[in-house]
């Protein structure tokens, strides 16, 4: 990639990599209350049409913020003009986030406004800042913008929809944005953009995605902290309050003891790091952040009734948010390694084992069963590659 004076673009840095930006981190902030805001709809609205809802905000919110994301490991944020292009997003971001909770009511034209204006005018904002010279950068980004604005139509109709017809309509938008990858952008006139057109720096990727995911949990640890202290304390409590916190220790161990690293050098000596990255993150971290998000609403529903008759709701969301993180980060891990990690099919399988036994145990003791294996997991996978992961993939 060259670059011409005063560029827009990215430079590296003296240790061969682009560092994470404060303004970056500052950007994330808003993603913070948006995850809160998903987990608590989901644990508002845990019916099978609340399930589908809910998953049409998060799949939205994940493509806003990992769009992003790659917008500025192409443009320097540290540009003034990239600055408040990320200031402005923060401030429809925040719009989105406190719509989502009324999203499929009486707020569904503001959440699809501040969707389409975030995605459509970051696009069309990184096209023009890209320098002429740079003309593939500039075809891809507009190819994005195209696609972009033919799924907007879909989710500004849906804003103006009532009914069954909204989600209808706003499903028929995220397929027509997670499709624009795969079909690489196609657009009449335009053609078609290569992978060499997502070439990304592989270590600002790999950081930026394990940020998010640091999100997530400092979300669940939010949720944790805050309805603990509003519940009674009894040793009851204060055992599943240590469980929850337990639970999310281990996802951590399982995501950031060995994969990052591995991801990042994975990438960044991949011949078409776009592809990678596009697999690697911008798709297989779905499940990833998806589990923490449901695992965020089994900590709540574990502290509020930890010893009551097991519920739908408390099996499924106590064991299917690790069992979402550990299918994730297991395939997340294949594309890195070439190889299915024994310890996370043994983790899932175990996970899915204890969906019968479920309804004869409490909250409490289900969730220390799922605790246990993450934490043979993570262990498993430290002892099994110790320390030989970081020094080759």
């Amino acid at each position: 990639m060259t670059s011409a004076p005063r560029s827009f673009l990215r430079q590296k840095s003296p240790h061969g990599h682009y560092r994470v930006t404060y303004a970056e981190l500052f950007f994330d902030l808003v993603f913070v209350f948006a995850i809160t805001q998903i987990s608590h709809t989901l644990l508002a609205h845990f019916t099978p049409l609340g399930v589908l809802q809910v998953l049409i905000l998060f799949f939205a919110v994940w493509w806003v913020w990992i769009y992003t994301s790659w917008i500025t490991n192409w443009l320097d944020p540290e540009r003034t003009p990239t600055r408040l292009m990320l200031f402005v997003m923060m401030i429809a971001g925040l719009l989105l986030s406190t719509s989502i909770p009324k999203a499929f009511e009486s707020r569904g034209l503001a959440f699809a406004l501040a969707f389409v204006a975030m995605q459509l005018g970051r696009t069309v904002y990184s096209a023009l800042a890209v320098p002429a010279s740079e003309t593939a950068m500039r075809m891809n980004l507009w190819r994005i913008a195209a696609w972009f604005a033919c799924s907007g139509v879909f989710w500004i109709g849906g804003g103006f929809a009532e009914g069954a017809l909204r989600p209808v309509l706003w499903s028929a938008a995220l397929a027509i944005e997670y499709a624009g990858p795969v079909a690489r952008f196609r657009a009449p006139g335009l053609g078609a953009s290569s992978y060499k057109d997502w070439d990304v720096e592989g270590g600002h990727m790999a950081e930026r995605c394990a940020s998010f995911i640091i999100i997530a949990l400092g979300e669940s640890i939010v949720v944790t902290g805050a309805t603990f202290s509003g519940i009674s304390w009894s040793m009851v409590t204060i055992a599943a309050f240590m469980v929850c916190l337990i639970g999310s220790i281990a996802m951590w161990w399982v995501y950031f003891h060995l994969g990052v690293e591995a991801g990042a050098r994975q990438i960044t000596h991949s011949e078409e790091s776009g592809r990678f990255a596009r697999l690697a993150y911008t798709y297989l971290h779905l499940p990833i952040v998806l589990g923490i998000v449901v695992s965020a609403v089994g900590d709540e529903v574990l502290l509020a009734h930890p010893q009551a008759h097991m519920s739908a709701k408390a099996a499924l969301s106590i064991i299917g948010g690790p069992l979402l993180f550990l299918f994730g980060t297991l395939l997340f891990k294949h594309v890195i390694r070439r190889i299915y990690q024994l310890s996370h099919l043994i983790g899932i399988t175990l996970l899915v084992l204890l969906f019968l036994v479920a309804s004869y145990l409490t909250p409490l003791v289900l969730a220390v069963l799922v605790a246990i294996v993450l934490l043979i997991v993570a262990a498993w996978e430290a002892m099994s590659l110790g320390g030989a992961d970081r020094v080759e993939t």
